[in-house]
């Protein structure tokens, strides 16, 4: 259902239509030639000419979305739906009357007693093969293969831009960025799928976008050499790249291995919109270990996020890594509800560090793995004013703070100035290449989250 939210869009189908028992379209996937679904709803029928091996497949899913939500009208059924539709119906029939005689036929010869339907002595049909286990060796040979040709035509692509050069005009246009992006999601590289769509976003965003642009394309070529060597790499770098570029780990993969047990400082939370789809991070800090976790959940559209971990508490729990050096986990056991209070507050101030410190603590990371693009850190600093732009300050340095055009960016800069009064407070950040967005602001008895939220309608209502 993940994979098929984002494709259930009505102008990524071509053919849409629905009858009383059916449902089909065509979908433009990155191949020359659509991808003929359709749906048998009423006796759970699919068929879809794409390659997955999922069946339902997320185009059969996206299409069913589509038809719930009432945006695909009644249309006169096409003749190979309707074809198709009659192959099933005569298989039915088929099966019926290969079927056990009812009752009434086993009650022909007089006395003989039936159970379910057929007499006692009538030989029973064999019960059904099992169907095979699936090449789990070839299923992931085949992703690999398809990731591998999806990165060498992003390196290609890349080339070419740095060919025509960045003022070519195509750059400007979103559809440029989304062609790329949704052929990286067939290639099962859906991590840099969304960093492209990211990446379309700062063209023309500010005076310096050339420089961001050509930063990030600096990155993805990284990701797309490393991604097709993974195999030589180092194992904890190997592992990084695999889950950077998209490489899906199992939850109960992660859940299995060692857990890292320690007091967790929930930091701050942010929320961004991904593609339709609502991401939360929650920024965890160890209190013994001093070590940063991310905890991410997802929700579709009026869907609901995770709350069970209030910023400026803290909660005893496990933690499971992913693997590599890279910040997510997952929250296993959880030992107590999480607290809040004065004790935890003062946990909070002593974690804080200076601005010098925080990003030699961010550099750190950075170094790790250079394809980071969000960490967190608390420092602290007072708000400043660099002639539009507002930054963080102390006598070892600043920090632009990141402008992200929203009513969110305005509230959660007016709370800040407000509950600081211009003067030094302590708060956790969530450091980008471009500045830095102000996540909770650490007071000696509460944290005050000021987050930035995908869906803005809960800050007009704050």
């Amino acid at each position: 259902m993940t994979a098929a939210q984002p494709l259930a869009t009505p102008t990524r189908w071509s053919n849409l239509g629905a009858d009383s028992d059916a449902v089909w379209g065509s979908f433009q996937g990155s191949g020359a030639e659509p991808y003929d679904t359709m749906v048998d709803y009423g006796h759970l029928g699919f068929l879809c000419t794409c390659p997955s091996r999922k069946t339902p497949c997320k185009h059969a899913l996206a299409l069913l979305l589509l038809w719930v939500r009432g945006q695909i009208a009644d249309t006169v059924t096409p003749s190979h739906v309707e074809a198709w539709m009659q192959r099933r119906t005569a298989a039915r029939s088929r099966l019926a009357t290969t079927a056990p005689e009812s009752e009434a036929d086993g009650q022909s010869g007089g006395d003989s007693a039936t159970v379910d339907g057929a007499a006692i002595g009538d030989e029973q049909p064999d019960p059904p093969a099992p169907l095979p286990e699936p090449d789990r060796n070839s299923a992931r040979d085949d992703r690999v293969a398809r990731m591998h040709a999806g990165l060498a035509e992003l390196d290609r692509w890349l080339d070419d831009r740095i060919r025509t050069g960045l003022a070519d005009p195509s750059l400007a246009r979103y559809a440029t960025w989304d062609q790329l992006a949704a052929r990286l999601v067939d290639a099962q590289a859906g991590s840099l799928a969304n960093r492209i769509r990211r990446l379309a976003g700062l063209v023309g965003a500010s005076p310096d976008w050339h420089d961001d642009v050509l930063a990030e394309l600096g990155i993805l070529h990284l990701l797309a050499q490393a991604g097709r060597r993974i195999g030589s790499l180092p194992s904890s770098l190997a592992d990084a790249v695999a889950t950077t570029v998209g490489w899906q780990v199992r939850q109960a993969d992660v859940l299995a291995g060692v857990p890292d047990t320690d007091e967790w400082l929930i930091a701050g939370r942010s929320d961004v919109r991904e593609d339709r789809i609502e991401v939360r991070r929650h920024w965890l800090r160890g209190a013994n270990s001093g070590r940063w976790a991310l905890a991410l959940s997802f929700a579709a559209y009026q869907q609901s996020l995770d709350t069970s971990l209030p910023v400026g508490s803290s909660l005893r729990a496990d933690l499971h890594r992913y693997p590599g050096p890279a910040l997510r986990a997952l929250v296993g056991t959880r030992y107590d509800d999480p607290v809040e209070g004065q004790n935890v507050a003062s946990l909070f101030t002593a974690s804080a560090c200076s601005i010098a410190d925080g990003c030699a603590e961010v550099g750190a990371m950075v170094a790790t793995e250079p394809w980071l693009d969000r960490v967190p850190v608390t420092v602290r600093a007072r708000l400043a004013r660099a002639g539009q732009a507002w930054a963080l300050a102390d006598a070892t340095g600043s920090l632009p703070i990141l402008d992200l055009g929203t009513r969110a960016f305005d509230a959660g800069v007016a709370m800040l100035l407000a509950v600081s009064e211009g003067k030094p407070v302590d708060l956790t950040v969530e450091w980008t290449p471009h500045g830095v967005v102000p996540l909770s602001i650490h007071l000696p008895d509460r944290t005050v989250d000021i987050g930035p939220r995908a869906n803005t309608s809960f800050v007009s209502a704050a």
